[in-house]
């Protein structure tokens, strides 16, 4: 599939620098979609929660590990399939969607491919599926969102690339703008993406407001109430 429009370098840094948490209320203000809607759910957590911000254009594949591959012996053999990452814009996440019937049951991603994805300008990596040698992934700096963590590769293997996958109940298109931090992971809508660091200055401005006021020796639930209700007309 196409890979769909990219932001300027700078609105990508601006982005960067935001939590999801910050990020998601102002995707929220723009009623582009349902609430319940556009984050992996539960499922999928971040292994280094220390990390900053991951933010990048989602490189998708399929991949099972229970039983092995006709060709091959594990997927960082397919240069295809790393051609295709370099195909799309960079920064890039990889979102590895584990198709088999139990997902886990072998690592796609350890410290190889974690080198591998660093030298092609990607930051991260977002699967259901496990992972592997955390220690020295975690010294790379590569951010790594699994479903679970497992000694071994297994038969890890890429199905097939380039195609919608879906990662914790999310739907995530090749070139997805994909954000994840300590919270979760969730797509910005790219249509919306460049309005996004605005929106979220203003939101950040009135919870500091609200906190303010909760602190105030003078605090009230009325003047809490007549706080809401002047934010709800603006």
């Amino acid at each position: 599939m196409t890979p769909k429009n990219t932001l300027p370098a700078d609105d990508l840094n601006r982005i960067r620098h935001l939590d999801t948490c910050t990020v998601s209320n102002a995707i929220e203000r723009f009623n582009v979609r349902l609430r319940n809607e556009g984050f992996v759910h539960g499922s999928v957590y971040c292994q280094f929660p220390h990390f900053a911000p991951m933010l990048g254009y989602a490189a998708t594949a399929r991949a099972r590990a229970s039983s092995a591959p006709m060709t091959g012996r594990c997927y960082y053999d397919r240069m295809d399939w790393w051609e295709y990452v370099l195909s799309l814009p960079e920064p890039r996440v990889l979102v590895l969607q584990d198709v088999d019937h139990q997902p886990g049951i072998g690592a796609f991603v350890g410290e190889i491919h974690a080198q591998i994805g660093l030298a092609l300008r990607c930051v991260g990596c977002v699967t259901n599926g496990a992972v592997r040698d955390l220690p020295a992934v975690e010294n790379t700096g590569f951010h790594l969102f699994a479903g679970s963590v497992a000694v071994s590769h297994a038969y890890a293997h890429i199905v097939d690339f380039g195609e919608p996958v879906e990662v914790g109940g999310l739907k995530i298109h090749p070139g997805d703008l994909v954000h994840g931090d300590r919270h979760g992971v969730h797509t910005i809508p790219l249509e919306i993406a460049h309005q996004i660091p605005e929106v979220a200055a203003g939101l950040v401005a009135e919870e500091r407001e609200l906190i303010g006021l909760f602190r105030s020796p003078d605090f009230s639930l009325a003047k809490l109430a007549a706080k809401l209700r002047q934010a709800n007309q603006a």
